[in-house]
């Protein structure tokens, strides 16, 4: 497979994958391997689109306007060669509030504004930003999503249909009251599709597990069919796929949204965009490890986003990078987006031929399936390596997450995930943020100074979080001293709370008659600094270049 990197220095940031895809020299082999990574690619995700968009409460049918549209887009407009978008599993704890309590329009539109939110921070250049969120929190809310999508399948397992409430506890309390009913068909095929996904990979990966689990499920419904103990099947519950080309509309079509449901959709919609990017950012990382090569995460970003806005406008909703697909189409010799183009061609092509036999593919067989997407996606020794190891307050993190995701949704949980996050960044900075005295009349680290003088080192940056402890020791300043040096030179930046807190500091040791002495102060620091009116000021303050420096004029002034 020839290592795919983007370097791209234009600054058209849309299409960067398949126009270096081109630039490199696009062959008929390369066009052959794509065609075949792309059917490959295009019999996984056929069922497991219906699949996702069953479990988000949308008809079959829109996860199969999802993967073609969207990953479409996405494909030829984004900064990864080889990532494949489409449904995902991460984005069902989401979705389905929204289609619960605004039905598919509130779905489509909190899609669209996703959309637009993705393709804002595309533009801004917030890319590289994502890489940020720390382990523990991603680990926690993609385990917690496993678990919910798991609890989902139980109603279609057991042949009891969607389960009523919007909590998972409301779930399973209807479950326990409708649990008489269950139905002995359904559960016997649902756990014999999950019997041969789980064993098929072990006789061979050559064909794709859910191909064969669903084909056998719904040969085994047909064959039940007529007898009174048929299955209840996507036919029988949606009423089939339809058989026609996704046609444009708008997603509000049927009536006219209001501004009071927009709002209500906003801080979904801002949840979608910032899991999505993080799914996708994270899914293109994975191939290129895979590959050698290197995606443009912006270009990514901007790609996610224009396939999130023309989708809802399709029948589709939010869609974002497959690492499992992605990884498929790498395994089968992908070389370009045109794996992509292939798969939505395919999948196209197979809702219009193939529509009456895929809406005989029995309910509880879906439910299997998504049940071993929901166990592969917690990746459950992992979790349970890293609450074993990290620090306490990274599994505090990891936990608070996985639990806010189960029993609230996924808003509260990326939500206090992101401020998690910050906070635990801001603790770990404040742990290697100080200032100590290192020479003068206290201290003897530092020789060579003259009578009078102290130095204070400083260490870590002076942000919101950590100024106040850093700068905590200059406070106070010992009799007999007129010049007090503070080394910037482990300073990295300065924030303006940094800023404040110096100004503070000069002022306080200005007062008790001493003079403040600024060395080593790196490019950032200096530039907020000049920006914030520091200058020299004979008597109150100085700004040094080096340590050296300044002792040889303190010595000469001496």
């Amino acid at each position: 497979m020839p290592r795919m990197v983007i370097d791209d220095n234009s600054k058209i940031r849309v299409g960067v994958a398949i126009r270096a895809a081109f630039r490199r020299g696009y062959t008929t082999a390369d066009l052959r391997a794509d065609a075949i990574a792309g059917l490959v690619i295009g019999v996984v995700a056929l069922p497991l689109s219906m699949a996702l968009a069953i479990a988000a409460g949308a008809p079959p049918e829109h996860g199969l306007y999802t993967a073609i549209v969207a990953g479409l887009l996405i494909a030829l407009t984004g900064g990864s060669t080889y990532s494949v978008s489409g449904p995902t599993a991460a984005f069902v704890v989401l979705l389905v509030p929204v289609t619960t309590r605004y039905g598919l329009r509130g779905l489509l539109v909190a899609t669209l504004l996703a959309g637009l939110i993705m393709l804002a921070m595309g533009i801004a250049g917030l890319g590289r930003l994502i890489q940020f969120i720390p382990h523990p929190v991603t680990t926690g809310f993609t385990a917690g999503i496993a678990v919910v999508i798991a609890i989902l399948q139980l109603g279609d397992l057991l042949g009891l249909g969607r389960l009523e409430g919007e909590r998972i506890w409301e779930r399973l309390a209807d479950l326990g009251a409708r649990f008489a009913d269950v139905s002995m068909v359904d559960l016997g095929v649902g756990l014999f599709t999950l019997a041969v996904l789980i064993f098929w990979p072990r006789i061979t990966k050559k064909i794709p597990g859910p191909l064969v689990g669903l084909t056998l499920a719904t040969l085994v419904g047909m064959a039940l069919a007529g007898s009174g103990n048929e299955p209840v099947t996507i036919q029988s519950l949606f009423g089939g796929i339809p058989q026609t080309i996704p046609r444009p509309s708008l997603p509000w079509s049927g009536a006219e949204i209001g501004w009071n449901e927009v709002m209500g959709l906003l801080p979904t919609a801002a949840a979608i965009a910032l899991l999505g990017a993080i799914e996708s950012l994270l899914c293109a990382v994975v191939a290129d490890g895979m590959t050698g090569g290197r995606h443009d995460s912006d270009a990514e970003l901007i790609g996610l986003g224009i396939g999130n806005i023309v989708a809802p406008f399709f029948g589709g909703f939010a869609a974002t990078g497959a690492i499992a697909r992605t990884a498929t189409a790498i395994r089968a010799g992908a070389r370009s987006p045109i794996t992509v183009v292939v798969h939505s061609v395919f999948l196209l092509v197979a809702m219009l031929v193939l529509a009456p036999v895929l809406g005989r593919i029995p309910m509880a067989g879906m439910a299997a399936l998504l049940l071993i997407v929901a166990w592969n996606m917690s990746d459950f020794p992992h979790f349970r390596r890293i609450a074993r190891i990290a620090p306490r307050s990274d599994v505090i993190v990891m936990v608070a997450c996985f639990a806010l995701t189960v029993l609230f949704d996924m808003v509260v949980a990326v939500i206090t995930g992101v401020v998690l996050a910050a906070f635990l960044f801001m603790r770990r900075m404040v742990e290697i943020s100080g200032a100590q005295l290192v020479g003068g009349p206290e201290g003897h680290t530092v020789g060579g100074l003259p009578p009078g003088v102290v130095f204070y080192d400083v260490a870590g940056p002076l942000f919101f979080g950590a100024a106040e402890k850093a700068l905590g020791a200059l406070s106070v300043v010992g009799e007999g001293v007129h010049t007090v040096i503070i080394d910037l030179e482990d300073v990295p930046a300065v924030d303006a709370t940094g800023l404040v807190a110096l100004e503070s500091i000069v002022d306080r040791i200005n007062r008790n008659g001493a003079k403040v002495v600024i060395s080593g102060v790196r490019p950032q620091p200096r530039r907020a600094l000049e920006k914030a009116g520091f200058r020299d000021e004979p008597g109150k303050l100085e700004i040094g270049d080096d340590l050296d420096t300044t002792l040889r004029s303190l010595l000469k002034q001496a």
